[in-house]
């Protein structure tokens, strides 16, 4: 670990509130981060979608091997041409579809996100709670 892992002024150097900066906008950055958090979230549960989706074809592909190997051709055959490798989406397999949720909303809203720290943050990631952080330890209640 680097310094700035253990040094807490660089902590509230890298997160501190830029000069200037209201309240409202703190507010209105991290609400814009905490939606980007939240598409975050979602992507990655469409890449487990995705890994599950690839994981059964391929249980399925082995099934139809298996009902083959146990005397079971014409099931085995029908089984593979209705379901081995089909697509999810109208001409679209699992990866299709992550990548354009990738191409067409995430990459979008990412830089989005990013432009908007960037403007009113000077590019400080969780101003809103590193302060909800200094707030908190400071309420003797809280003490650690």
């Amino acid at each position: 670990m680097g310094a700035e892992a253990t040094d807490p002024s660089a902590f509230e150097r890298d997160h501190r509130r830029p000069e200037g900066s209201s309240d409202a906008t703190v507010d209105a950055v991290g609400k814009v981060s905490e939606g980007f958090e939240w598409i975050e979230r979602a992507r990655g549960h469409l890449y487990e979608f995705h890994h599950l989706m690839g994981h059964a074809d391929g249980l399925f592909d082995e099934a139809a091997t298996a009902l083959d190997a146990a005397g079971h051709p014409r099931e085995a055959e029908a089984f593979r041409g209705r379901v081995v490798g089909r697509d999810i989406l109208e001409g679209q397999w699992s990866f299709q579809v992550v990548e354009e949720y990738d191409r067409r909303y995430y990459e979008v809203v990412r830089d989005a996100h990013l432009a908007v720290r960037d403007a009113l943050s000077e590019g400080r990631p969780h101003v809103f709670e590193a302060e909800m952080k200094a707030a908190r330890r400071a309420d003797p209640r809280n003490a650690i």
